[in-house]
């Protein structure tokens, strides 16, 4: 009952606030598990997930460093926050999530581990994609423009209704890792590449950043797989 709430609240405001644009809801899934991969240039980015997903079972992983602040707690609790430590290991957090997911919840993730000052793509973090693959659910490739801080609040402050873009890409999933260690490691490099390159696609082109001239995302936009 409180995501429902929070959902229609969420909705209210972005649709008062700003003009929010959504291209491929076509390709969300109606069924079945799946993980949420974005990219991250603004604070709104965290509320979006919410504005174009009708399901409300969604979890979104958080970094550790908002837990230390009560209101983001406090926000965490109305809006099913997970935090976890995006620069070790994080165990408990790994359970956490494999426990939702087999209950049917939706995980919304971040490959870049952080929110981009630079308002383009930085460099992805294998973490993620360790737990895409351990996890074995289809990935939804989303991407995000016009909510960059400084766009995005600078066009408020002026009374100007900000144009966020939410593109929706096909889902794809990625192959189990393999055992061996070195292969493992590179497995998680490829795969990273994999769903940050599938975001890029969905970007403008100035929003690509660490990633604008990767082979992988010359061979996504050239044609189909």
């Amino acid at each position: 009952m409180r995501l429902k709430f929070t959902r229609f609240l969420i909705r209210f405001l972005l649709r008062w606030l700003a003009h929010v644009e959504v291209l491929g809801r076509e390709n969300i899934p109606t069924g079945g598990n799946f993980i949420i991969a974005s990219n991250h240039i603004g604070l709104v980015d965290a509320f979006l997930p919410f504005y174009i997903i009708d399901n409300t079972n969604l979890v979104l992983l958080v970094g550790e460093k908002w837990e230390k602040n009560w209101a983001t707690r406090w926000l965490g609790r109305g809006l099913n926050f997970l935090f976890v430590d995006r620069f070790n290991p994080d165990l408990k957090a790994i359970r956490a999530v494999i426990a939702r997911m087999k209950k049917g919840e939706i995980l919304v993730i971040t490959p870049e581990g952080t929110r981009s000052k630079l308002g383009y793509l930085i460099e992805g973090k294998p973490g993620v994609s360790y737990l895409a693959a351990k996890l074995g659910y289809p990935l939804l490739p989303v991407g995000i423009s016009g909510s960059f801080d400084e766009i995005f609040f600078g066009q408020l402050k002026h009374l100007r209704r900000p144009h966020v873009i939410v593109s929706i890409g096909p889902v794809f999933s990625l192959p189990p890792l393999p055992a061996e260690a070195l292969s493992r490691d590179q497995a998680l490099l490829d795969d990273t590449d994999e769903i940050m390159c599938r975001i890029a696609a969905l970007i403008p082109v100035e929003q690509r950043g660490f990633y604008a001239g990767h082979p992988r995302l010359k061979e996504y936009l050239s044609g189909p797989d």
